[in-house]
């Protein structure tokens, strides 16, 4: 029987709306197509595109669309949060993502186990000032709390000048450093992914 393709989902948190053209969204846009190279069918989702109401529950009500993204999020093997920077901080919808995810943290599978782990994390970080480190440890933490395996250097990011408009999207080529850190996000967390669907963690 042949072996499902492993699944990447993408949940790009910047604070622009579709159609406009976002830097956050253009490197998790660059994360999916490395993982691409390594057999990985990827998604995302502009998450402020989505009423995803404020709450630590699964499901916040009428109108929510927490619940539709959610299952999606549970259908993929490898989630990447991409967030820019503000004010040296994640976005605030990055922040309401990892509050809903939070609702996951008491629920368990069958064998007694966190129904997210077998599952990997990474993270895309972008902005024009200080701070994607912390941001990624924040959002590592958060993705490991919840169950999310972290590949080794399961993070990229690039950082502009500070105080300075130039972003992301606005340069002429990709920066070798981040190309270079991107791809190896994408091996790492593609075999990671790959291991954990023949080899899961035990049940408690």
């Amino acid at each position: 029987m042949e072996t499902p393709p492993i699944t990447a989902l993408a949940l790009v948190c910047t604070l622009t709306p579709s159609p406009e053209p976002s830097s956050t969204e253009l490197l998790a846009d660059q994360v999916l197509e490395a993982l691409a190279a390594h057999g990985v069918t990827g998604d995302k989702i502009r998450v402020v595109d989505h009423d995803v109401r404020p709450g630590v529950k699964t499901d916040m009500g009428e109108g929510d669309a927490w619940p539709a993204l959610r299952e999606r999020v549970l259908a993929a093997d490898i989630l990447l949060l991409a967030s820019p920077t503000w004010m040296g901080h994640m976005s605030s919808i990055a922040q309401r993502v990892l509050e809903r995810l939070d609702a996951d943290l008491s629920i368990t599978d069958d064998t007694g186990r966190p129904h997210l782990y077998d599952k990997v994390g990474i993270v895309a970080v972008v902005g024009n000032e200080d701070g994607a480190h912390k941001i990624t440890a924040d959002l590592f933490q958060a993705l490991n709390d919840v169950g999310y395996t972290i590949p080794a250097q399961g993070g990229t990011y690039w950082n502009g000048e500070a105080m300075h408009t130039t972003d992301y999207k606005d340069l002429d080529e990709t920066p070798d450093a981040t190309a270079s850190t991107t791809a190896g996000v994408a091996a790492n967390a593609a075999h990671l992914a790959a291991v954990l669907r023949v080899s899961a963690y035990p049940s408690s």
